[in-house]
């Protein structure tokens, strides 16, 4: 990624003042399409605002002018889904919102593609797999491009080194991003597109490899061989936060154990083919039935291996025979044992999943000897469950037959087979998982962090509440940041992991695989007296943890630091609370003693029509490409702002269809309140905002409705609550067309009157149908960013965009003491004229010569005070009285409680004849 640099601000012209401060405002209605559409707004759109740079971060802001986004970096493996059209629709609303407030908003926008989801992506593309012992073919050509979203088999991919695979990494994510980037922009998200970043990337690699080597310095990052979860498909360790509990099938075998007086102990197990491995039987120290043994031994099955038999409290008495085998290591569980009770290990299972193909020491010689060696060694764990069940049944210690059932066991979230767990030497970061004084520091940073919605902080408590482990975050895998470290090879030809070599900050980012330590050459690597490179690559989210320090220039560009760093907000899904966003805590913790940012808001998930959440791995994702072009991407934002945060929304192709509906209203609605006073031949024409022309007191409560919209929507918006922002707003935009555009259009028209007169009445409407319009269309801009600034650019300068955001203090101004339920009082007095001629199945356009209308005493006033306009809006050519209501009066009619008591109506108007 490229630093920030200073870039000139925004050079579209500005509006001088805002139309609703109560200052007077000319806008000239350059032109008004004669058929308005929202065909072609997108690419047409997106290419002025990046020509003008409306959307341009302007670094010369402090830090209390400006409003950082740590945006999420979509996982590039392939494509986009409507899931992400989803957040992300919710974080560009807010930095629209914040930009029109007043904020310079640092919006940048990343790639995460380091890790596991892009190396599938490639094999499967391209047809290869890794092999380390291959050299660099510079010419070489893969043998597929594209695969048509069919996997190769790993025994048909064609192995590549190391190096070779890494470019087929670069070149297809390079792809992948244009493709990313061309969805994003014809979504709208308001994202400087001169500034992205990769998480591969120098700069990201850079920066990981340095706070890496400062969590070394610190102790906080350290080493250790110790069982870890292990994923035998990818062949990597797992950390805590990437496992998922699933439903397995499995079986339960009665195995006895034997007493030194031949005495059977019986335990329950899913797994008898680690028997092998067993260290210890181990019940809790409350179980009368087994207090008797505690203290005693007992042999294995098969095998004849003494193991004590100890008690826990961590064993369940009422868990099958109540007593277990504790093996090295068969779950979480054995590892607890393990440590607490300080047993010896006895591992048979290696990290390609099978048994070890050299009979282990302490059975060697013993009467399973034979047994291992011919028919477990190096078989997968299912043949060699076979295998000791078999040998179990043939020896009498298996009591009946295997009973079937379900059990859960953790997977590598993005795996399919269980994880094993198996020791190896890793890399861990403290993590408060054995900390506990460093574990209660980062829950109170939870506690000064703002949750949008709150109940969503609980999920971050609960997750550091329940860390049994620090951050393992070294991985066994290739397209990454590598561990930045070198170790000594002793003159023994062992090497010596406590004391690596470190790089010099300088010489960040390094391959340790592919470049020499400071003070050797490459001819010495891998022999006494010389060095090895660590092979292994930082977690994913090691790096993704930095995002907030890697877009905010830390420790490189401290004038950029300074003026977005903490940051403002963070976005991202609700089931990545545990990885992105914590690990994101624990890192600017450690590192800056601080949070990273302010607020997360946190966006819920996509259901489909079975109510399940959307995901790549379920097959049950819609790419959103398709949507935006058939319902316009006002449409779907509309859509995915219409959720609230933390809430799963279904995937309705209808409630798009409403937003595409909403949208087109903007556009006619819009250019039918512009073509007041506009002349008609030359489509042109000079609108005064001028507030104190606004005399009528139906426009003056229809303004003070539109300022309480406003102090709403911007008290919404504020919340993080954008789905009431645009109830709100899209609510009182529907009753303005539906009863306000109606009831003035007569008035604002100057009917009656010579093309060159204006009365103050037909100055009025125009003058509050443009103060409607300018502050409606700034509160719609967030959600409808193509509709409102095609509107904008017919008659006001700039983007909306960068307008300020509506305040209500011009309209409460214009409004004076107005009522805003008058608007409504003359709304429902219309509706119930047009109900007549609606009964009666004629033209609206059909006079009507006399009506009595019963007005609820509320409303009477409302009514009365519009009279003029409802008589216009209505076609009433004769008397038109208004009557008080009687109790209960209204109660059955569905207009504000206006009925008609009495109706006389005119001859409809001859139709036209077909040309």
């Amino acid at each position: 990624m490229s630093d920030f640099p200073t870039p000139s601000p925004a050079t579209t012209p500005q509006p001088a003042t805002d139309a609703v401060s109560g200052d007077v405002v000319r806008a000239v209605v350059r032109e008004v399409p004669d058929k308005v559409s929202l065909e072609g707004l997108e690419p047409k759109l997106d290419e002025r605002w990046t020509s003008e740079g409306t959307f341009a971060f302007d670094r010369s802001k402090t830090r209390e002018q400006v409003f950082s986004i740590d945006t999420p970096p979509p996982t590039v493996s392939g494509s986009l889904h409507v899931g992400h059209v989803f957040s992300y629709t919710h974080t560009d609303v807010v930095a629209r919102f914040q930009r029109m407030r007043g904020r310079e908003v640092f919006y940048p926008m990343g790639w995460d593609d380091n890790g596991l989801p892009t190396e599938r992506r490639v094999q499967n593309y391209y047809g290869v797999r890794v092999d380390l012992s291959l050299p660099y073919d510079p010419d070489f050509t893969p043998p597929h491009e594209g695969t048509e979203g069919k996997a190769v088999k790993p025994a048909d991919q064609v192995p590549v080194s190391r190096r070779n695979f890494i470019e087929l990494c670069e070149r297809l994510t390079a792809q992948d991003e244009k493709q990313f980037e061309a969805l994003w922009r014809r979504l709208g998200l308001s994202v400087d597109w001169s500034q992205t970043y990769q998480t591969i990337d120098e700069t990201s690699r850079a920066t990981a490899q340095k706070a890496f080597l400062k969590n070394l310095e610190r102790g906080e990052a350290y080493q250790a061989e110790a069982p870890g979860l292990w994923d035998v498909t990818f062949q990597t360790a797992v950390a805590q936060a990437e496992l998922e509990a699933r439903e397995y099938p499995g079986s339960f075998h009665r195995v006895a154990f034997h007493r030194p007086d031949g005495e059977k102990v019986y335990i329950e197990t899913t797994r008898p083919e680690l028997i092998p491995a067993v260290v210890a039987l181990i019940a809790h120290p409350d179980d009368e039935r087994y207090q008797p043994l505690f203290g005693t031994t007992v042999t294995s099955p098969l095998f004849g291996v003494e193991v004590p038999v100890l008690a826990h409290p961590a064993a369940a008495m009422d868990k099958g025979a109540g007593i277990a085998m504790c093996c090295t290591f068969g779950d979480l569980t054995d590892v607890q044992w393990w440590r607490e009770l300080q047993l010896p290990t006895r591992s048979v299972i290696q990290r390609d999943g099978r048994l070890s193909r050299e009979t282990p020491e302490w059975i060697a010689g013993g009467p399973g000897a034979t047994l291992y060696a011919e028919a477990l060694a190096g078989k997968t764990t299912f043949s060699a469950r076979t295998a000791v069940v078999d040998a179990l049944r043939e020896s009498g210690d298996l009591d009946g037959e295997p009973k079937p059932t379900q059990r859960m066991t953790n997977f590598y979230e993005k795996g399919d087979k269980p994880l094993e767990i198996v020791t190896s030497r890793q890399w861990y970061i403290r993590n408060g998982g054995r900390d506990t004084e460093l574990r209660e520091q980062l829950l109170q940073r939870g506690k000064e962090l703002e949750f949008h919605p709150d109940f969503m902080r609980v999920r971050y408590e609960n997750w550091v509440g329940g860390l049994n482990g620090d951050w393992l975050i070294s991985r066994q895998r290739f397209f990454g940041v590598a561990i930045p470290l070198w170790y000594p090879v002793l003159e023994s030809g062992e090497v010596d992991h406590d004391h690596p070599i470190v790089p010099s900050v300088d010489q960040l980012p390094v391959d340790p695989t592919s470049q020499a330590p400071a003070g050797y050459t490459e001819d010495q690597r891998g022999v006494p007296g010389g060095f090895v490179g660590d092979a292994d690559v930082m977690d994913t989210w090691a790096t993704s943890s930095l995002s907030p320090l890697i877009v905010s220039g830390w420790d490189r560009d401290q004038d950029l630091f300074e003026r977005v760093y903490p940051m403002d907000l963070r976005p991202q899904g609700q089931d990545i609370i545990r990885t992105w966003l914590f690990s994101s805590v624990v890192r600017s913790h450690l590192e800056l003693d601080t949070l990273p940012w302010a607020n997360a808001a946190i966006s819920g998930w996509i259901l489909d029509p079975d109510r399940k959440k959307m995901s790549k791995s379920k097959g049950n994702v819609v790419t959103p490409m398709g949507l935006l072009e058939t319902h316009g991407s006002d449409a779907v934002r509309y859509w995915a702002a219409s959720a609230r945060l933390g809430t799963d929304a279904a995937f309705e192709e209808g409630q798009m269809k409403i937003g595409r509906r909403l949208a087109i209203k903007v556009l006619n609605a819009s250019k039918f309140a512009l073509s007041f006073g506009v002349d008609p031949e030359s489509g042109t024409g000079e609108i005064v905002l001028d507030p104190s022309l606004v005399t009528v007191e139906l426009d003056r409560a229809m303004l003070a409705g539109l300022a309480s919209v406003v102090d709403a929507a911007t008290d919404a918006f504020e919340s993080y609550d954008h789905t009431r922002a645009l109830e709100t707003t899209e609510t009182f935009f529907w009753t303005f067309c539906d009863d306000y555009l109606e009831l003035v259009k007569d008035r604002a028209y100057g009917a009656g009157l010579s093309a060159d007169e204006v009365s103050a009445e037909t100055a009025s409407a125009r003058t509050a149908l443009a103060l409607a319009l300018d502050t409606m269309l700034r509160l719609l801009a967030p959600f409808l960013p193509f509709a409102t600034e095609e509107v904008w650019s017919w008659w006001r300068n700039g983007s909306v965009h960068r307008a300020p955001w509506p305040t209500s203090e011009g309209l409460r101004a214009a409004a004076g003491d107005a009522d805003p339920a008058q608007l409504s009082a003359a709304g429902n007095a219309l509706a119930a004229l047009r109900k007549i001629k609606s009964e009666a199945k004629v033209s609206m356009r059909t006079p009507i010569l006399s009506a009595t209308l019963a007005v609820p005493s509320a409303a009477l006033t409302g009514v009365e005070s519009a009279l003029v306009d409802v008589r216009g809006a209505g076609r009433v050519e004769g008397p038109l009285e208004l009557v008080a209501a009687a109790e209960g009066q209204g109660d059955a009619d569905v207009q504000g409680g206006i009925v008609v008591v009495s109706s006389e109506l005119g001859e409809p108007p001859a139709k036209a004849p077909k040309a």
